[in-house]
């Protein structure tokens, strides 16, 4: 993990201001407690709209099939729910803008600027994602759009970041220091990891995806966990930037609430792409703007290793089919690891190599055995998270398997963070 010079700016130009004067004031409390108020109000509304809008959805062919369910083509599920949740965050947000900032209104005041550019170059980026996520449920997008609109969605990020701080440097861990130095300027690199950094968090929720819960489930974990991170840091002399991130993640979780509840096993709806690119880019612009995007990253574990595994498939070093969801048995009711068949001769050396790696890992299992033609084949397990799981603890009900999910998500996702965060930390970094 990488320290950012803007987390020394901060230090240096706050700590002479903040040192008389307690870190949260009176009207940050308010704004506190105002944003908790209205998120209530918007997750009443969520809850509300799902049951009078979903058969709207179905009218417009906005509809799918549970395929993890015994008579799964006798009921239509509504397709693109997350807009919902979605379009009240945003409502929400624009509300926040005026409470936020209402104190700077007067004549006599110093209005922030340079703030301002921030909460309204954040929800830019987030409404840019909501649309392409919309866009995508409707036009099924190719995965090359969903990678390039990301990164232009980040501009407003970048260009702000750059206008405001303009700050390139990392802190090197002590380890390498001898070797390399105490800090590195990479100048236009840095804005392409952060560029990278929003394209892999509205991604990563959409490759761990296809059991009920999923999607909005670990999206609700990584939410919570920056929210208590918030909390923890509002001691702190940054604690502008987490206050902001508070702003974002409390309406966050509670507009994404009733969406667990209603897609949770039995689903009754389904949350689309939507939910996922909406997701993606709100952690992603406070992780850049609140200056944490690392620490952020780290709540991403699991969809970091879920990604890596991925890699064979995404990348067709091992044939990928158009969906990777586990596989019903209905005599059982219950889930086995979804599979993919291929001739073994057209299995490149790199592809050899990545299915033997996983394979001894555990992650995957694989067998070859010959056809009718004589042709050895290979049959293996899709490379994803969800099937490592059912390859280890065997066959499970779809509700037994997303709570294992959700047990990954908040063991490898926010403890070990934290730990890394608040005490594995001081063996890399001097404070």
């Amino acid at each position: 993990m990488f320290l950012s010079n803007s987390e020394l700016y901060y230090i240096i130009n706050m700590k002479s201001m903040k040192a008389s004067a307690p870190v949260i004031d009176r009207f940050d409390l308010f704004t506190i407690a105002f944003d908790i108020v209205i998120s209530i109000i918007g997750g009443i509304l969520v809850n509300r709209l799902i049951p009078l809008l979903k058969e709207k959805f179905i009218k417009a062919e906005l509809w799918g099939y549970d395929l993890n369910k015994r008579n799964s083509r006798e009921r239509k599920i509504a397709e693109s729910q997350g807009v919902i949740a979605a379009g009240i965050f945003l409502v929400l947000m624009f509300v926040m803008i005026a409470i936020v900032f209402s104190e700077h209104l007067h004549p006599e005041s110093d209005f922030p600027n340079h703030k301002f550019v921030e909460y309204l170059a954040a929800l830019l980026s987030i409404c840019c994602m909501v649309l392409l996520g919309f866009a995508d449920d409707v036009l099924d997008l190719r995965w090359s759009v969903k990678l390039l609109l990301p990164m232009i969605a980040s501009l407003p990020l970048l260009l702000v970041y750059f206008a405001n701080y303009h700050s390139t440097t990392i802190i090197l861990p002590k380890p390498v220091r001898p070797y390399l130095g105490q800090q590195w300027n990479l100048g236009f690199l840095y804005y392409i990891y952060m560029s990278m950094v929003a394209v892999f968090c509205t991604n990563a929720i959409n490759i761990l995806a296809g059991v009920n819960g999923l999607e909005v489930g670990q999206s609700i974990i990584i939410a919570g966990s920056i929210l208590i991170f918030n909390l923890i840091e509002l001691q702190g002399i940054c604690f502008e930037e987490h206050l902001f991130s508070l702003y974002f993640m409390i309406p966050f979780i509670a507009c994404t609430m009733p969406i667990l509840l209603r897609n949770w096993c039995p689903a009754e709806i389904f949350v689309g792409d939507t939910l996922c690119y909406f997701a993606g880019m709100t952690f992603a612009v406070v992780g850049i703007i609140g200056h944490f995007s690392k620490t952020m990253l780290l709540f991403f574990i699991p969809q970091i290793v879920n990604f890596l595994l991925s890699v064979p498939q995404l990348f067709k070093f091992i044939p990928c089919p158009r969906h990777r969801l586990p596989r019903l048995d209905p005599d059982s009711n219950k889930l086995n690891p979804s599979e993919v068949e291929f001739k073994k001769k057209d299995l490149k050396p790199l592809g050899w190599l990545m299915l033997r790696f996983f394979s001894l890992t555990k992650f995957i299992r694989y067998r070859e055995y010959q056809n009718n033609d004589n042709e050895i084949m290979i049959s293996t397990t899709n490379f994803t998270i969800i099937n490592t799981v059912l390859c280890w603890f065997g066959p499970l009900h779809e509700e037994t398997l997303s709570r294992i999910l959700m047990l990954i998500q908040i063991v490898f996702g926010s403890f070990l963070t934290f730990f890394i965060r608040y005490y594995l930390v001081k063996f890399f970094y001097d404070s």
